[in-house]
């Protein structure tokens, strides 16, 4: 499946179907973050059902402590 995450494509294997999936990749996981699908705000409640399709548009915003 290609999706845009963060205004560059990305080609996700068939076990990525929710936000839950793409969420526990490495690069992501154990990040606190907002995640916006498609223009609209996802809460952190429905990841796990919140289906993913073909050409989805994602902002996964992290947030990076510092001082």
């Amino acid at each position: 499946m290609k999706l845009l995450i963060n205004g560059k494509s990305a080609e996700c294997s068939g076990g990525i179907q929710t936000i839950a999936d793409l969420i526990s990749l490495p690069e992501w996981s154990g990040c606190l973050m907002i995640i916006e699908l498609n223009g609209e705000i996802v809460s952190k409640e429905n990841y796990e059902s919140t289906a993913l399709s073909e050409d989805d548009r994602l902002e996964l915003v992290h947030f990076v402590g510092g001082g």
